[in-house]
């Protein structure tokens, strides 16, 4: 079944064209990821899809999307003295008490750590976390509002090679234990081989889409990026 269908998408900005005749359906569960040069329009079609941009064109859930969203960067004020589980309890929607929150809700915030295995981190202060546990606790945010959809720009942009090596299989692994629909943009080739089930190449146009091993070649990869891009494959981890 597809969760999403676009149609003919274009997005301008003071007369620029941003995105121009998107087209592109999404099986539920199956992991897309968006590739492109910067300035490709990659941030804005995620903008488009969560309704925070003008299009033009449709966008059809065929399911009710609950969209979690997970950031490149999150700027913060590495003094501010706030726990892990503080920065989780604020991001939730409800009507609990902040300061006194109940052992259900800190039961569900353990068990969210759990699945990034993060859970040792829960009183830790955010500003005390590494790149790559911080980017674990944003994921453990967004999945804390059981999302059906999740988006992710860039999910390593700030990590080392070891820890793109991890996150992108536990998203996997993770989308099919918590039945999510993942998106995401990611500049990393020899990941998206390995990771996606599909891949939409973007440059303000669609340039490519079907299966990483099916359109992924050293031509399209020429015309999308420029020559002299290309990838290997890893062996070390399967999907």
């Amino acid at each position: 079944m597809n969760i999403l269908e676009i149609k003919n998408l274009s997005v301008k900005y003071d007369k620029i064209q941003i995105l121009k005749n998107i087209s592109f359906s999404l099986k539920e569960g199956k992991t897309l990821a968006l590739l492109g040069p910067n300035g490709a329009g990659k941030s804005t079609l995620f903008k488009a899809i969560l309704g925070l941009v003008d299009y033009e064109g449709e966008i059809i859930w065929n399911k009710k999307p609950k969209i979690g969203f997970v950031p490149q960067r999150f700027d913060f004020d590495k003094g501010v003295p706030m726990t892990v589980k503080e920065f989780i309890l604020l991001h939730a929607n409800s009507n609990w008490n902040f300061w006194a929150p109940s052992k259900e809700i800190l039961k569900n915030i353990k068990k969210h750590l759990k699945y990034l295995n993060a859970e040792k981190l829960i009183n830790k202060k955010i500003g005390e976390l590494s790149s790559g546990q911080f980017q674990r606790i944003l994921i453990a945010r967004a999945l804390f509002g059981k999302p059906n959809v999740l988006l992710f720009d860039e999910p390593t942009a700030d990590i080392d090679v070891e820890g793109e090596m991890t996150i992108y299989p536990l998203i996997r692994d993770l989308s099919k234990k918590l039945s999510f629909t993942p998106i995401v943009i990611s500049h990393d080739l020899n990941i998206v081989y390995e990771f996606a089930d599909n891949v939409i190449c973007l440059n303000k146009k669609m340039m490519c889409s079907g299966a990483p091993k099916s359109v992924l070649t050293q031509d399209q990869l020429n015309e999308l990026y420029g020559e002299g891009v290309g990838f290997y494959v890893h062996h070390n981890h399967h999907k």
